[in-house]
């Protein structure tokens, strides 16, 4: 069963409607609306723009989406599983997920810094390694043995992400797009290359704590976030002005903070009950989404890289789901 109705609120949701629909067409409803969120997380923020910069501070978003997450996780334990906190809870069982929280917020600032060391378009190609390193980590720990075929779709998944970054979409009205050299210097190699490793271990890190636990979903997913509402308002405080919190806000930012933090009880619906490998495929289809979103919000044009990574995209999920 994909999803248990005991522990997590998504569960809870499909019994109270599983007259209505199957319980599997709720989990890919689920799945769609993660593939949506992911796919159109970069044109919301590009509509949060003015005069083409970003007007609010970066860490004081990834704090209010912490928030939101810690918030919501609170609520769903007190409507859903509030019968279960009777059991026996104790700092055992709340310290792992400091250890996840602190490589998620570790690898966001990562990011920041990777900038200066190479372009931002490598960085996006580069980045789709991280694919392979999940797998990687993934099979080591939770001891699951990936077939040829189940690494030839992984594989496929990395190639159509770097395909899309690399000319998925163009703006023919500036072309060329940016002057901006494509470069990287042998730091910034070893930096994408630690940032790719670290996304991988925080990702599957997350997923053995979450399915080694007996606890409800809901009640691990409040330990997570109270470390990362911590950590990151440390690092907020570190790099910003309080007086500046809210500065620079708007309606889609806003849309921003809500979608990433529902996006993120979801990813955690999937780690606990299905696999990271799920995770990857779920944002690879995102670029779908994204380009859509693009030509619709930017009258950006498709390109024949786009057509070939949808292309590999469809070929990986057939190999890795399809092909028995």
């Amino acid at each position: 069963m994909l999803l248990d109705r005991g522990y997590c609120t998504i569960g809870r949701l499909v019994s109270l409607a599983g007259a209505l629909l199957p319980e599997k067409v709720l989990w890919g409803l689920m799945l769609i609306l993660s593939v949506v969120i992911y796919g159109s997380h970069a044109p919301l923020l590009t509509l949060c723009k003015e005069n083409g910069q970003i007007p609010f501070s970066a860490s004081s978003v990834v704090v209010l989406i912490e928030l939101t997450k810690l918030a919501l996780s609170l609520f769903f334990l007190l409507i859903w599983d509030w019968k279960q906190l009777r059991i026996s809870i104790s700092w055992y069982h709340a310290a792992p997920f400091a250890l996840s929280a602190l490589l998620y917020a570790a690898n966001n600032n990562l990011v920041v810094h990777l900038q200066v060391f190479m372009d931002p378009s490598t960085f996006q190609v580069l980045s789709n390694l991280k694919i392979g390193s999940t797998a990687l980590l993934f099979s080591f720990f939770l001891h699951q043995r990936l077939t040829l075929r189940k690494w030839l779709a992984l594989g496929l998944l990395t190639a159509a992400g770097a395909f899309y970054t690399y000319g998925g979409l163009q703006d023919l009205e500036h072309m060329p797009a940016s002057d901006m050299q494509l470069h990287i210097t042998p730091i910034g190699l070893l930096l994408i290359l630690l940032y790719c490793l670290i996304s991988g271990l925080s990702a599957v890190y997350t997923e053995v704590v979450l399915k080694t636990q007996d606890l409800p979903l809901n009640l691990q997913n409040l330990f997570l976030y109270i470390f990362g509402v911590l950590l990151n308002v440390i690092i907020h405080l570190a790099s910003s002005s309080v007086a500046g919190f809210l500065e620079g806000f708007s309606f889609w930012i806003l849309l921003v903070i809500i979608s990433q933090a529902l996006n993120g009880l979801i990813m955690s619906v999937v780690m606990k009950h299905s696999t990271n490998i799920t995770r990857l495929f779920v944002i690879s289809c995102s670029i779908m989404v994204n380009a859509l979103l693009s030509v619709l919000l930017f009258s950006l044009h498709l390109t024949a890289f786009f057509f070939l990574s949808v292309l590999l995209i469809g070929l990986a999920v057939y190999l890795y789901y399809g092909v028995k």
